[in-house]
């Protein structure tokens, strides 16, 4: 599920990176951050598609 700490945490580590550059664990908690926020957002999508129902209009 996406929240505003997962969101912040992202990008957080996103400005660290262009800043300063990120540790090695830095670099393998954004990679797991963002895999869950692709993640999420992937269901969202598929769950919205799911609800389209197509018509036949003749």
């Amino acid at each position: 599920m996406i929240d505003n700490q997962l969101i912040d945490r992202i990008n957080e580590l996103a400005r660290k990176q262009k800043s300063v550059g990120l540790t090695e664990e830095e670099k393998h908690e954004q990679a797991r951050l963002r895999q869950i926020y692709l993640k999420a957002i992937r269901g969202q999508v598929k769950q919205q598609l799911s609800r389209i129902r197509f018509v036949d209009p003749s």
